[in-house]
């Protein structure tokens, strides 16, 4: 089984119309458009999952620069999906020194004796 990247895609193709056209050449498992998940349009590119990996070579070789309604498809083998990180890294990452204001006495972040409004 191999995975296939489609992109430049025209913004009415359907997975269907992906499914018809890649079984011109073989078994496909799978064919999936992926769409903007705020306005549900497509965002031009899906991918194809096809059984046999020979065929689906031979698929990058016939549909690569294919025009599709004026378009020229973009076809390879698809790279495994990156692993996101969201806000910024690691969660449980420290961001300073101790909390108690280290070896001194004077509290969490250097209060304690503070005095507000001059001298008394």
């Amino acid at each position: 089984m191999k995975k296939l990247y489609v992109g430049n895609l025209p913004y009415t193709a359907t997975g269907d119309d992906l499914n018809q056209l890649f079984s011109q050449i073989g078994v496909v498992l799978s064919a999936v458009i992926i769409n903007d998940k705020f306005t549900g349009r497509s965002k031009g590119f899906g991918f194809i999952e096809m059984e046999d990996d020979a065929k689906a070579e031979e698929a990058i070789k016939k549909f690569n620069e294919y025009d599709m309604e004026g378009r020229k498809l973009v076809v390879n083998e698809a790279r495994p999906q990156e692993k996101r990180e969201f806000g910024g890294g690691d969660r449980n990452r420290s961001f300073g020194g101790d909390r108690r204001g280290g070896s001194d006495s004077r509290g969490g972040y250097g209060g304690g004796n503070r005095r507000f409004g001059g001298d008394r």
